[in-house]
């Protein structure tokens, strides 16, 4: 048992920035610090961590609670185990009676793992140090591939002897069960119930989880017998999920953070070799396909992840088209290849660390293009080919989210791929609509009570123009009242100078500020006039500084314009039509009463506008379009467009219509 003083001093010593930032990117964001979530999967962070309040909250998918409860739920450890952690971590001192390995093993199956798992590595790097085998075959091996004996000892490599159960006697004999050895697979009982070690005459390469506890192992062999396979991993076991680890990622994860970039090589040598020259944020899948596990373990510390490939052409197109799901992501991806014949760990030790620093900066390229380049290479003059590759390219641009990033792809393929930058935009609109329809579909089969409004004929709502598209008697009324958009945009404004020091006090959100809410909903929002956006994106700057906005920065600002329109909207309610009052049943008057409504209203009566105005810019171009083609593309935007416009419709309906 832990006592109670001790627990307090844990307690008040932990803070709970230090402690999350350990494991999650974090970044100020008005008065809270926000990352992507650890407990799910996300694009877009809702993972908050109030300093003041010693608490963190992820408004997706509900997790919360102080430095303990996330040691406890992210490293899924006891109320015990996290308080050791955390002790551990401000070098506080835990009183405890002293637990012989068999008392310690009782409390905890789970902890023996880890426990026999640490013992497995203290016997191999006493192996490797202090005998004549380890030194005369294992160490001579390291030396002779160049790796000096301080990067050796930082990553705990040892050696297994090459013994038939050299490693599992020694830890019986030590009082740890042969059960635990044989659950992390380091022990393995044959069908004659005989005992033998996994690693035999190997060099060995423990993999630390997050947090620097050995949960596996590499083990390299020495020996040139074909029949004998290179490397042997450690089995799935309690404490060892491969798809969920990154070689590496502990002695990495700070300067992954510091540099925001993560260099993504195969395997263990490959990480030592570029710690030796002096670059520390590389990692390795092991050997392994890369996950999206492991992808998302990168995102919570960087969106940058630079790719190692070695010169082997047939594994490199092997590879590539295994990393869009990286894309998918939403990370950004770049490609660093080596000279033929030579991996990451052989060009080091080939032409030296500070070349090989030089190299890595001087040849990242950008994935698309890389990909592209390798593939047209490959495909010649042969007009098929060529047609096949121009589809995996834009297959691989459309599984980019951000549309400004995929648009730039796109006209550098264009380029690149000699073709008509619309040509590409009409197959990769195709692909997002066929991958759309997929999703709906999917989502209809799964939850059929929420399909669209039927008509009487039985089909869905149409998605196609109006029949009155190619009608010149319709005038130009609608079109300008749609692109008046400025009393939504000067509302926003007004709700901001007005309500953005107040906390959101619905939908669990209740440590958000109003301000940061309606920021964090308008991203995908672009203000047309100059002002407007100038005075957003001021708001946008001093609370990415982390020091919330107020009246008077706007009121007292140095800019004119800034300071006249916000004492406008300040000093008085911006005044809306009764007519767009009526029409969205807004009271302006009893705003206050339900903020909810106020602050949502705002945000999705701007939102519809926007979409109103791109649909009718997508009709007139139809109605001007000639080219086929050109016209197909359209009716995808359109489409697309009009899926938007409903999502946001029935949403309104839902939210602001009660």
């Amino acid at each position: 048992m832990i006592n109670r003083e001790t627990i307090d001093k844990i307690m008040d010593t932990a803070r709970i920035e230090e402690v999350v930032g350990d494991f999650v990117h974090l970044k100020k964001r008005g008065t809270s610090l926000i990352g992507n979530c650890p407990f799910h999967g996300e694009k877009t962070p809702s993972f908050h961590v109030s300093v003041t309040k010693g608490i963190y909250k992820c408004f997706g998918c509900g997790k919360g609670g102080d430095s303990v409860r996330f040691i406890m739920d992210h490293e899924k450890y006891s109320y015990p185990e996290a308080l050791k952690f955390l002790a551990n971590k401000y070098n506080i001192e835990v009183e405890e009676a002293e637990l012989s390995p068999q008392d310690v093993e009782a409390q905890s199956a789970k902890e023996s793992l880890y426990i026999v798992s640490q013992y497995a590595a203290a016997f191999f790097v006493k192996q490797l140090w202090e005998t004549d085998e380890g030194r005369g075959i294992g160490l001579s091996y390291f030396k002779e591939r160049g790796f000096r004996e301080d990067i050796l000892k930082k990553f705990d490599v040892g050696y297994s002897p090459d013994v038939w159960d050299a490693m599992t006697q020694s830890a019986i004999n030590a009082g740890h069960k042969l059960e635990f050895l044989e659950a992390t697979g380091l022990s393995i009982k044959n069908d004659n119930g005989k005992i033998y070690d996994r690693f035999r005459g190997r060099v060995m390469f423990p993999i630390h989880n997050f947090t620097g506890r050995i949960i596996g192992f590499g083990g390299r062999t020495l020996k040139t017998d074909k029949n004998v396979p290179k490397y042997v991993n450690s089995p799935e076991s309690e404490i060892y999920h491969k798809s969920n680890v990154l070689y590496g990622l502990f002695h990495a994860k700070k300067a992954i953070r510091d540099l925001d970039n993560c260099y993504l090589a195969e395997g263990y040598a490959d990480v030592l070799s570029v710690h030796q020259a002096g670059i520390e944020n590389v990692v390795a899948s092991s050997g392994t396909s890369l996950t999206v596990e492991q992808i998302k373990l990168i995102g919570r510390f960087t969106q940058n992840i630079t790719i190692l490939f070695d010169g082997d052409a047939a594994g490199i197109k092997a590879s590539l088209r295994g990393l869009d799901m990286i894309l998918e992501e939403g990370l950004n991806v770049k490609i660093v290849s080596f000279p033929d014949g030579h991996d990451p760990d052989s060009y080091m030790h080939h032409v030296g660390a500070g070349a090989f620093k030089t190299y890595l900066e001087e040849n990242r390229k950008d994935f698309i293009l890389y990909k592209a380049n390798v593939l047209l290479k490959d495909a010649g003059n042969d007009p098929i080919k060529r047609a096949g590759i121009i589809r995996d390219i834009v297959e691989s641009i459309a599984k980019i989210p951000d549309q400004i990033k995929a648009s730039v792809f796109i006209r550098e393929c264009s380029s690149l791929l000699e073709i008509d930058e619309h040509i590409l935009l009409g197959e990769l609109n195709k692909m997002r609509s066929a991958k759309l329809k997929k999703s709906f579909d999917s989502n209809q089969r799964a939850n059929p009570s929420s399909s669209p409004k039927q008509y009487s004929s039985g089909a869905p709502e149409p998605l196609g123009p109006p029949d009155d598209l190619w009608d010149d008697s319709v005038g130009p009324s609608e079109q300008q009242a749609v692109d008046d958009d400025e009393p939504q945009e000067k509302e926003i404004l007004r709700l901001m100078l007005a309500y953005g020091h107040m906390l959101v006090t619905w939908d669990q959100n209740e440590d958000l500020y109003i301000g940061s809410f309606i920021l964090q909903n308008l991203t995908d929002v672009v203000f047309k006039r100059s002002l407007h956006d100038k005075i957003i994106k001021l708001y946008w700057e001093k609370a990415e500084k982390g020091r919330l906005p107020t009246e008077k920065d706007f009121t007292q600002n140095s800019d004119r314009e800034i300071s006249d329109l916000a004492i406008t909207l300040s000093t008085s309610k911006y005044q809306l039509s009764e007519n767009w009052l009526n029409r969205h049943l807004i009271y302006v008057k009893d705003e206050s009463m339900d903020l909810k409504k106020t602050i949502l209203g705002g945000i999705y009566h701007l939102k519809k506008n926007k979409i109103q105005v791109i649909k009718q810019g997508i009709l007139s171009e139809l109605k001007t379009e000639k080219d086929s083609s050109k016209q197909e593309d359209l009716m995808v935007r359109y489409s697309n467009i009009k899926r938007i416009e409903k999502i946001i419709a029935d949403f309104m309906g839902a939210i602001i219509v009660e």
